[in-house]
């Protein structure tokens, strides 16, 4: 058996430390028995993916020195690798397990499922969603495919009893099929969920180990019983403890930088958080905690991983990555300072904004100073505002990092867009609200547009910056960010108002 192994990203915003993660030890454990590692893009959510994220995903992981032997950019004898491009496939197995009594049609409405629900709940009943709680009758449900409606088709899960699921790292689980939903397999608009196609991409696909992060061990007994109904072997489950932040809180952007393009442009060196990624929960047989992608391949073994959450600690990160940096010759630190911020392609796009302001070459670090830094040097008093209070300057910078981790593709238009429009729904003019996000962005109002500073910069740079001056200004607490969210979801209903206006 040739050991075949894979990551699967959805391509719906910044590309994570936590998907690298798991590919780094998927390829380890590909490499280290000879096989074939893949990477494939689940893009069922056709909402929120997009082509900018997808390249992202591929960009980040090839800087980090990671390869695959198929998938969307390289091609492949199992192609295409693109869950989008494979749509019309699942239908038919779906289909298949419909014909077998595996799977039903649900034409429930929202508001049936929601008052479901409720009723199992209010009786002290488990909450999940079974056949017996969703079929209509025969007659009920000709009358509704008569008259069109909707329906999406789920598959049919026991009632009672327990599954066991063999994991590589945990041996036999346990799970309760009381806990277990009569999971959607295809929606009402023809797409598959995850759990279909994830199944059927993997079996053909030739998938032999999954190894995927623990959140996946409650989705094991739907995907072991798709392969049961298939009549399909299953590949092994190893289920990876997930990241963690230093509180020992699942890693969340909230309270780490979580995007691999952020650890690019603050300048860490690829080998070094590769190295720190390999540290997460597995260790070299000698225990030293610097190595190379090559000595981690040669030493893997999946046996060594511990269940204990790994903490991804960034100035540990820090402390990796300056034994690296140390190790470089003078001229090699110079080669790689220069690739990383000063390659000729990296600066064109800023030149522009900055030679209307130059006089002599001098001035070009005081302008441009921000874009070769890393989080922006701050105080609370960097915040001091003729017009706003500080609570008004935290409420502005936080709403602000909502809209902008909203924003899909990012440029200079949706920014503005998006600013702009929460200025007017706060009523506030849009130099009073700008200041805030000049000094969270550059330091300082002396600078260039803090929007075209944000385009250039991107995203997760950007959103970083802001998130680190909101808690500079001091994070607000749980209540607080409670009521905060209740009146942003407030700003934003007057800010579709207005659009629908102007329209």
């Amino acid at each position: 058996m040739t050991v075949r192994t894979r990551v699967a990203p959805s391509p719906t915003g910044d590309p994570h430390v936590g998907t690298a993660y798991i590919a780094l030890f998927n390829l380890a454990f590909a490499r280290q028995h000879g096989g074939q590692f893949l990477l494939r893009i689940e893009d069922t959510d056709q909402q929120r993916s997009t082509p900018e994220s997808e390249q992202a995903i591929l960009d980040s992981l090839r800087w980090l020195g990671m390869d695959w032997d198929e998938g969307p950019d390289v091609g492949g004898p199992h192609g295409p690798y693109r869950q989008s491009e494979r749509q019309g496939m699942y239908a038919g197995y779906a289909e298949q397990l419909l014909a077998s009594g595996h799977a039903f049609k649900c034409y429930r409405t929202a508001e049936e499922l929601d008052a479901i629900r409720n009723a199992k709940q209010e009786s002290g009943h488990q909450t999940a969603l079974k056949a017996s709680d969703l079929e209509l009758s025969a007659d009920e449900v000709a009358a509704r495919e008569a008259a069109g409606a909707p329906f999406v088709i789920r598959m049919r899960v026991p009632e009672t009893g327990t599954c066991a699921v063999d994991d590589m790292l945990r041996g036999v689980i346990e799970l309760d099929w009381s806990q277990v939903d009569a999971q959607i397999l295809l929606k009402s608009d023809g797409m598959p969920t995850y759990h279909l196609a994830n199944v059927v991409d993997d079996h053909l696909m030739e998938i032999t180990h999954v190894i995927r992060g623990e959140e996946w061990i409650s989705s094991a007994p739907k995907h072991k019983l798709l392969y049961e109904y298939f009549g399909w072997d299953m590949p092994k489950l190893c289920h990876m403890p997930l990241l963690r932040n230093p509180d020992k809180s699942k890693l969340s952007k909230r309270k780490n930088p979580t995007s691999i393009l952020f650890y690019k442009r603050m300048g860490f060196m690829p080998e070094a958080l590769l190295n720190y990624l390999g540290r997460m929960g597995w260790s070299m047989p000698d225990e030293r905690e610097k190595f190379a992608r090559d000595e981690m391949f040669a030493n893997f073994d999946i046996s060594r991983v511990s269940l204990g959450g790994p903490v991804f600690d960034v100035e540990k990160l820090r402390w990796l990555n300056s034994l690296w940096l140390r190790e470089l010759s003078p001229e090699g630190f110079a080669e790689r300072f220069a690739d990383w911020g000063l390659q000729k392609e990296a600066l064109l796009p800023l030149i522009p904004h900055i030679l209307p302001r130059v006089e002599v070459f001098s001035d070009v670090a005081p302008l441009a100073g921000h874009f070769l830094s890393g989080l922006t040097p701050l105080t609370p008093e960097s915040f001091e505002h003729k017009a706003l209070d500080a609570e008004k300057v935290t409420e502005v910078l936080q709403y602000g990092l909502w809209q902008l981790e909203a924003i899909r593709h990012w440029d200079k238009e949706n920014i503005e867009q998006a600013l702009f429009g929460l200025a007017r729904a706060m009523d506030l003019k849009i130099r009073d609200f700008l200041q805030p996000f000049f000094m969270a962005i550059a330091g300082t109002t002396s600078t260039i547009s803090v929007l075209d500073s944000m385009a250039l910069l991107g995203p997760d740079m950007s959103r970083a910056r802001v998130r680190h001056a909101v808690d500079v200004l001091g994070a607000p607490g749980k209540k607080k960010l409670k009521k905060m969210e209740k009146d942003f979801q407030h700003l934003l209903t007057v800010m579709a108002t207005a659009e629908q206006g102007e329209g």
